[in-house]
């Protein structure tokens, strides 16, 4: 079997196990609606005027600062198991990884938008 009909016979598997699924847990599922459960939960609270409010961007800022460093250790992770393998070379681009993520920071850090107002 040649690698494209593979892929397609793979591809096409896995269409159907999707729809599949949704199928039966469309067909399977129990249907009931009542005006409650379009309400938010809020912890057992009633809630108090509308769900819809806004955040500042500084929470966003974290997020994505999180994010960003989140996402390096897991890059650090696999590379650390294989660092002897790589010799130099590797040791030199996760360096370059790090600078470029070290400059992230810093600019973040620069801009204030690692000061919570």
């Amino acid at each position: 079997m040649s690698s494209s009909a593979l892929f397609l016979v793979v591809f096409l598997t896995g269409i159907t196990l999707v729809c599949a699924g949704l199928g039966m847990a469309l067909l399977l599922s129990p249907k009931s609606f009542n005006p409650q459960k379009g309400e938010p939960y809020e912890c057992g609270i009633p809630t108090h005027g509308t769900s819809w409010m806004q955040f500042k961007v500084g929470y966003y800022l974290y997020a994505i600062l999180y994010l960003m460093f989140d996402v390096e250790a897991i890059f650090l992770f696999p590379w650390a198991t294989v660092v002897r393998q790589l010799g130099m070379p590797g040791l030199y681009s996760i360096l370059f990884f790090i600078v470029i993520l070290g400059l992230g920071l810093a600019y973040a850090w620069k801009k204030g938008a690692l000061k919570w107002k």
